[in-house]
């Protein structure tokens, strides 16, 4: 019986999850929630459209929702879907705050509901293969890692509108911690940001650039760097490392990338492994799935989840103190202080 599916939020990433829905048997589309009328593909066009989230999860009773809102309602609407039932895919961040993420991984535990986050990075090959490269050359580890995004034009209307309520460190943060955790299996335990604010475009209390450090009790170390806008550099705008006393495993972009290409931020080219005293290993990844084929996979794994009924704890425990590691840089942006990091209890 193929999972019926209301999918919540059509940008970028909301139209890209459906149109995964759409092309995978094991899923039927019920419904589309949007709060404007969104210009739809050929594909979506003839399935129902509302504007009201609360009368659609009502009426279509569907057996999951998938949410790809502002990350400021992603946990309202993600426990209303588990309390009614049905099981949830939500974008990452999975909240604003750590109260409202552990509320939301507290639900699906009491509920029995899965509820899988958005982090894309864990259906990537290439992603899986570096995991895999550095967990194998041992801790402790050093974290190297950015995503800077020379934005103009729409794309830069749409950071404008992220940082409404997230800024840069938090909003793509997430992901690359998630990695860290990954990694090291260590839990953070101190955090350090800086931030700046670039742009008279956006509010006096937000930046658009900002970077933080991140220390593990195994003793590995983690920095990560991220700038929205079109004053943004695109010199060394993707630094992707893994350093261990053993060697590393880097990810090594083409000259033609792009900042402001959203295949750039997923797609790794060539894997690079160091190993201490061996010849350095390029590893091909010209053949990986682009950004449609690797919402592809995250659908695949959504109906796995379902169907298999997965474990998904680590997986909701890693997306909270994610969050949380991301949340604190905020904070001691802001602050001007470390933060200290208390264990996460779901």
């Amino acid at each position: 019986m193929s999972i019926r599916t209301l999918v919540v939020g059509l940008g970028n990433m909301g139209l890209s999850h459906a149109l995964a829905y759409h092309a995978n048997p094991e899923f039927e589309v019920v419904g589309l929630v949007n709060r404007s009328a969104p210009a739809l593909p050929d594909a979506l066009t003839g399935y129902p459209l509302s504007h009201d989230f609360a009368a659609a999860l009502a009426e279509l009773k569907p057996d999951l929702v998938a949410i790809a809102t502002y990350s400021d309602s992603h946990a309202d609407l993600a426990v209303a879907a588990m309390q009614a039932g049905a099981h949830v895919f939500v974008e990452k961040p999975l909240a604003t705050t750590v109260e409202d993420a552990l509320r939301v991984a507290r639900t699906a535990r009491d509920t029995g509901r899965k509820c899988v986050v958005g982090y894309i990075l864990r259906h990537h090959p290439s992603w899986q293969r570096l995991i895999s490269e550095a967990r194998d050359l041992g801790a402790p580890y050093v974290f190297r890692f950015n995503l800077n995004q020379q934005s103009t034009g729409p794309t830069w209307e749409v950071h404008k509108a992220l940082m409404q309520s997230t800024p840069p460190i938090v909003d793509c943060g997430v992901h690359y911690v998630d990695v860290m955790l990954q990694i090291t299996d260590a839990r953070p335990r101190e955090v350090r940001g800086m931030g700046v604010r670039l742009s008279s475009e956006i509010a006096e209390d937000m930046y658009n650039y900002g970077h933080f450090q991140v220390l593990f009790e195994d003793g590995s170390t983690g920095w990560y760097e991220a700038g929205w806008g079109p004053m943004i550099s695109d010199t060394a705008f993707f630094v992707k490392d893994v350093v261990s006393p053993n060697g590393a495993v880097s990810i090594r972009m083409p000259e033609s990338a792009k900042s402001d290409d959203i295949e750039t931020h997923t797609k790794t080219s060539t894997l690079r492994l160091h190993r201490v005293g061996q010849p350095d290993q390029d590893i091909s990844m010209a053949d990986e799935p682009g950004h449609q084929a690797l919402c592809d996979r995250e659908a695949a794994f959504v109906a796995r989840a379902i169907a298999e009924d997965l474990d998904l704890s680590r997986h909701l425990n890693e997306a909270v103190t994610s969050l949380a590691v991301c949340l604190a840089a905020d904070d001691s942006v802001r602050s001007g202080r470390a933060v200290t990091l208390d264990p996460i209890q779901i």
